[in-house]
């Protein structure tokens, strides 16, 4: 009985005849972590006093956020450069790309090869022909040491693609459809084989579109049998002569369906579920915010020249944001050269550096409540790339929705963009803040409260409240954070009650503007601060936000931790509980004190 794609490559790589259902150890040909994952995949070898089997078929590529302008990510990056500087392996870092784009793009797989990644879009392989899936950090780890990982042998499901599309569709509005038709889970646990006149003329990026939203319609890949183009790219990128696997004419699958797309024009899935997918005139007109193209899905050249080509002469729609990220650097540098980089600029677009971003929790790309997005990624999930609503499209639909302002096809974009509706008059809306202000309450001048002596000076606002947290607005969510940049007071936070007295030495608080460092200790109850002196960026913050601070030379005291005082922020006395003892301070000037007493800047005043 002859074999499906999957079934030969798979058995291949076990070295022994498989069938659908069978369990096999299979050699990996290329192993890949990104910097997502990839600092469990080098945990897991370390605890574990492994090695790597095999560090030319191993890489580490940084995608997910090629700044690292987040602390973890930069911090699980460069753990994963010190672990390749002591075992040989390559790494594609962060002016690269998206990994499985280059590992197709510089032949690390190849048509009938295997390929794991801590990317679940890692089946993208089926584009070449070749076997790719995404998993988890013990998975890889177990490929980088061992060079296998254990696979069940998927059953394979045959899919007829008949008709062809409309002239304005692309292969992402293809996708689009086949995900409709499907759902998100039609192809759960199978592979598929695609045939049919349009599959077998797709070139590497359409194929690329549609093997990338395998996962989003449950399959474990979708196989592409290589025409001429795959296999020119393919031995191009890996220098080597290349052997196809195709199915036997006799091969069994589970299933043999047909799908129709003729006539298929653009399409766009709506918010939350990629297979809700409809003709764009149904969401046609709907008010946008920002555009992204780019992801694995729709990230190669030929899909932002695409894209650009509906830009060229023409603007982003006023209060638009548009953002293009290009999959590899190759492809940002052709852009470049052949100056396509300046179109998406001349129209005011955030041209950014190559990765995965927003479709991964990059820094470009995201989106934040209420906003609503056109993407070309392959995922629309609530709070998959934001906070926002993300509407998926093709890099056309999207630069078209860029330029009118609301959800538009590249044919159907109006002579003017639609703006958003025109603001309230400024005398109406501060009136209704002014109505809408409560009273404030008057606070005391002198309080009481259990000392935390920190004897240190300079302590800096990384150290009260680090960077990494900078994008929290909630002030009940910042308290945790307090101090747990400070050697030896990390668990701050944790021991402190409301009522507390932080007592400390000279320049507290300098460094940056940050609000949140006087913020986080209002969101602990913290009755008042008083140091030596205080940056003076940091002792403006706290007396507009109506936080307790006072200048008191203490150094020469034995004020301890646990310890009570009493502060009078009029006389700028502070009178130790149990002893009696006072020490002199700085009174709190009149001004500074009424916006103490009324709780802070903006805190309503009385008539």
């Amino acid at each position: 009985m002859g074999k499906t794609i999957v079934e030969k490559i798979l058995g291949k790589h076990a070295g022994k005849d498989v069938r659908p259902g069978d369990i096999v150890d299979v050699v990996i040909d290329a192993r890949v972590a990104r910097d997502f994952g990839g600092a469990n995949v080098v945990k897991n070898i370390r605890d574990n006093s492994l090695s790597v089997a095999d560090p030319v078929k191993t890489f580490f590529t940084f995608d997910c956020n090629p700044g690292g302008s987040d602390q973890r990510y930069a911090e699980n990056q460069q753990l994963c450069r010190l672990f390749a500087r002591e075992t040989g392996i390559e790494i594609c870092d962060i002016n690269a790309g998206i990994g499985t784009h280059l590992a197709m793009d510089r032949g690390m797989v190849c048509p009938g090869e295997t390929f794991v990644s801590t990317d679940s879009h890692a089946n993208i392989m089926g584009a070449i022909g070749a076997f790719g899936q995404g998993m988890g950090d013990q998975d890889i780890a177990h490929a980088f040491a061992f060079g296998t990982v254990w696979f069940k042998v998927p059953p394979t499901v045959k899919v007829r693609v008949e008709g062809q599309p409309a002239a304005n569709a692309t292969p992402k509005d293809v996708t689009l459809a086949l995900c409709k038709h499907f759902g998100a889970n039609g192809l759960l646990g199978f592979a598929a084989e695609l045939y049919g006149p349009y599959v077998d003329q797709l070139d590497v990026p359409g194929r690329i579109t549609l093997a990338s939203m395998c996962t989003e319609m449950g399959g474990i890949i979708v196989l592409f049998p290589p025409n001429q183009v795959v296999l020119d790219f393919c031995e191009q990128a890996s220098g080597r002569k290349v052997e196809p696997v195709y199915a036997d004419p006799d091969a069994e699958y589970a299933d043999d369906i047909t799908v129709s797309i003729n006539g298929i024009g653009p399409m766009v899935a709506r918010p939350g579920h990629p297979d809700d997918a409809v003709p764009t005139s149904e969401v046609a007109s709907t008010k946008v915010d920002s555009v992204f193209i780019g992801s694995c899905t729709n990230g190669r050249y030929e899909d932002l020249v695409a894209a650009a080509r509906v830009l060229e002469g023409r603007k982003v729609a006023p209060g638009v944001v548009l953002k293009v990220v290009p999959a590899t650097d190759e492809v940002w540098r052709r852009l470049l050269n052949e100056g396509v980089v300046k179109t998406f600029k001349d129209a005011g677009a955030l041209f950014g550096n190559a990765g995965c971003a927003g479709c991964a929790a990059g820094q470009i790309g995201q989106n934040g409540p209420g906003e609503v997005t056109v993407s070309t990624g392959n995922r629309n999930f609530p709070g998959k790339q934001g906070k926002g609503s993300v509407y998926l499209a093709s890099p056309e639909t999207a630069a078209a929705s860029a330029v009118a302002g609301v959800i538009a096809t590249r044919d159907a974009i109006p002579a003017e963009p639609v703006r958003f509706a025109q603001p309230k008059p400024a005398k109406e809306i501060t009136a209704a803040r002014a109505e809408a202000r409560s009273p404030s309450v008057e606070r005391p001048t002198k309080i009481k409260g259990r000392v935390w002596r920190i004897a240190q000076d300079n302590i800096d606002t990384d150290m009260i409240y680090h960077n990494r947290y900078l994008t929290i607005t909630d002030l009940a969510e910042m308290g945790q954070y307090t101090f747990d940049n400070l050697e030896g007071w990390e668990d701050f936070a944790k021991k402190v009650k409301p009522g507390d007295i932080v007592v400390t030495g000279k320049n507290f608080g300098c460094g940056s503007s940050r609000q949140q460092a006087v913020d986080c200790f209002k969101a602990l109850g913290v009755a008042a601060i008083v140091a030596e002196s205080f940056g003076a960026i940091y002792e403006r913050n706290a007396i507009n936000a109506g936080f307790a601070i006072m200048a008191a030379d203490t150094s020469a005291s034995d004020i301890a931790d646990g310890e009570e005082v009493e502060i009078d922020f009029r006389t700028g006395k502070i009178r130790r509980v149990a002893g009696g003892q006072e020490i002199a301070g700085t009174p709190v000037s009149e001004a500074q004190l009424a916006i103490y007493q009324r709780g802070g800047l903006f805190a309503a005043r009385g008539n």
